[in-house]
């Protein structure tokens, strides 16, 4: 079982013509609402793969009942929620420019309930955007736990990061977290890489760079048509979670995250087009059973 902890969440995605200056306008040309959340988006793309998958988030006394929450349970998640009566679930209001930028508003809603809240003892858990002190304390009790500090990463302090990273076996960041943690923390790429086991920093259409044991490896992107960049971040993590929990070498389930958030992106809204476990290792057959004679190895 993998438990995945923080958000859950509405999305308002909006596609505009540019980002404005402060104090100034754009035209939305269309806006549409999806289900989302980065520990949901993960959740969902887990289970999607075939695994199995407990999310430990908070919501509303809107969501009982909700389409979210039957395509939830159609998934398979295990809900393992704070559920705030007299509260919303949290949403996401998400704004794309023409040339592949996102600019996020969130408003935490039900999710405020996580700063007083007991956090679980788990064994095998993945800390996605919450609140720091919660996840500390997941982190500070897991007996395994990976982390990726998301959109949240301005609610952390420098003494918060160094606390979490202590904990942490698997760091996910991409290149603008990367930069913003070592802002934080006041050191270079190498010294945020010395105090993990294992990274990995996603680039967007360059790839990603597995740091494991102190050697990189590069796995390239995959060439896809991107319609929405949303939710390829939690999708790679989703991919790689479940490939580490069936056994699969590092390297094999960076590979196997790179395609799984190659799917995402063909579509509008984060769970609206995670592949199956078949789905991927058709497509990972493609561009990456060549490389090795294993084709999930390393």
């Amino acid at each position: 079982m993998i438990y995945v902890v923080g958000h859950t969440a509405t999305d308002h995605i909006c596609r505009v013509t540019s980002f404005p200056p402060p104090n100034g306008s754009t035209t939305i040309l269309d806006r549409k609402i999806y289900f989302g959340g980065g520990a949901a988006n993960i959740a969902a793309g887990i289970a999607r793969l075939g695994g199995q998958c407990t999310l430990v988030s908070a919501v509303g006394g809107d969501f009982a009942g909700s389409e979210y929450d039957r395509w939830m349970k159609r998934l398979g998640i295990v809900q393992q929620f704070f559920t705030v009566e007299e509260a919303h679930t949290p949403t996401a209001f998400l704004f794309n420019d023409g040339g592949g930028n996102q600019i996020t508003f969130f408003e935490w809603g039900a999710s405020l309930i996580f700063p007083g809240s007991e956090a679980p003892a788990l064994p095998f858990v993945h800390m996605a955007t919450a609140d720091p002190e919660f996840n500390i304390r997941v982190a500070q009790k897991a007996d395994f736990a990976s982390f990726d500090p998301g959109q949240d990463l301005h609610r952390y302090g420098k003494e918060q990061l160094l606390e979490i990273l202590s904990h942490v076996d698997i760091l996910f960041a991409n290149h603008h977290e990367v930069e913003g943690m070592c802002r934080t923390l006041g050191i270079g790429e190498e010294g945020l890489l010395g105090m993990v086991p294992t990274a990995i920093f996603t680039m967007g259409s360059r790839g990603s760079v597995l740091h494991d044991s102190g050697e990189s490896h590069h796995v390239p992107a995959i060439p896809v048509r991107m319609v929405d960049p949303t939710g390829a971040g939690d999708a790679y993590r989703a991919g790689f979670l479940e490939a580490f929990h069936r056994g699969i070498p590092l390297v094999g389930c960076c590979r196997i995250g790179t395609v799984t958030a190659s799917f995402a992106v063909e579509a509008v809204g984060c769970q609206n087009n995670l592949p199956s476990w078949e789905e991927m290792a058709a497509r990972y057959g493609n561009y990456f059973a060549d490389l090795h004679p294993d084709p999930f190895g390393s």
